[in-house]
């Protein structure tokens, strides 16, 4: 592939800015190692861009790729996919589709349920007041439309519960009450387009918490990573293959991790997908391609490959 100018958009207005920033120099370093050039293109919290947004088309003069490394709202949940196809420039990752019904879980499960994929039980809360759990306790308690474990707490006595929705509900104005799953938390990375692969499964193993915060994520000896998931063949096989299921059904397109439990009894039950999983040195996604045989810098060639591929391609439709 010849050398590419490649925009890597970082930083954004949710609160998972700083892990945007540090997803997209690991981004930018690998980018430069296999010879593209990258252009960094930081977004304030307060949503300034370092250049001017109000014109997309002279934004991105000159570039041949965007590779959008914002997390959470305003970057992953299509809102950003949108301007790049108002500018008509490849990109990054899935689209506008994909990107807004996997960052909504509620949405994203009921797509799930309709495609026959199994997911992780959960009922859905617009007001504090208005609050419902089925499913005893302990229970999770989630905004629907954040990442980076920000304002989910784990419930375990209903004394607990308001201060859970509380926290949730300054977040979102759409919270998940969800069912806790006992088993092994296991995450499983995809790449590709109209053909995905997936990667070997990992297991997560938290080591700050007994469960897997915000501190196990982003913290030096947050987590363990054990590739691949210590569960039997069979699970390890299933979960890659509603990794995939899952990736088509919310039709992404170029990567998403894909995020599952496994239950005691062997059951494979999809809880998330993120369509732009972090980038950072502790972050699973290209670990797990890493442990499958394709090593940083060749998965980021294939991504920007994928962009290519996917705009060309929707450039021979008809509107």
């Amino acid at each position: 592939m010849k050398p590419l100018r490649v925009a890597v958009l970082m930083g954004g207005r949710s609160s998972e800015h700083s892990i945007s920033i540090a997803s997209a120099r690991s981004v930018v370093a690998g980018l430069l190692e296999i010879g593209h050039e990258a252009v960094p293109v930081e977004i304030g919290a307060d949503g300034d861009w370092a250049v001017d947004a109000a014109r997309p088309h002279e934004l991105f003069e000159g570039v041949d790729v965007v590779f959008p490394v914002l997390h959470g709202p305003f970057g992953e949940d299509g809102t950003v996919q949108g301007l790049l196809e108002l500018a008509d420039v490849a990109y990054v990752g899935p689209g506008v589709t994909a990107s807004a019904v996997a960052m909504d879980k509620d949405l994203f499960k009921a797509v799930m349920r309709d495609k026959g994929v199994p997911v992780v039980g959960s009922v859905t809360v617009r007001t504090p007041a208005g609050s419902e759990n089925p499913f005893g306790y302990p229970v999770v308690v989630k905004p629907a439309r954040l990442g980076s474990s920000y304002g989910i707490s784990i419930v375990r006595a209903e004394a607990e519960l308001g201060a859970a929705l509380e926290l949730a509900f300054t977040h979102d104005d759409k919270v998940l009450v969800e069912e806790f799953v006992q088993g092994v938390e296991v995450e499983c990375s995809v790449l590709g387009n109209s053909e995905p692969i997936a990667s070997t499964p990992g297991e997560i193993v938290p080591l700050l918490a007994d469960w897997y915060d915000f501190a196990s994520k982003y913290e030096d000896g947050g987590m363990e990573l054990v590739v691949p998931a210590r569960v039997d063949s069979g699970a390890l096989e299933r979960v890659r293959e509603l990794a995939v299921a899952a990736f088509l059904a919310c039709d992404c397109e170029g990567m998403a991790r894909v995020d599952m439990f496994v239950t005691e009894g062997g059951e494979v039950l999809l809880n998330e997908l993120n369509t732009i999983p972090g980038f950072t040195p502790t972050s699973v996604y290209a670990r797990l391609f890493e442990a499958s045989g394709i090593p940083y810098g060749e998965l980021l060639r294939r991504l920007v490959e994928l962009a290519l591929e996917r705009h060309e391609r929707r450039a021979r439709l008809r509107y």
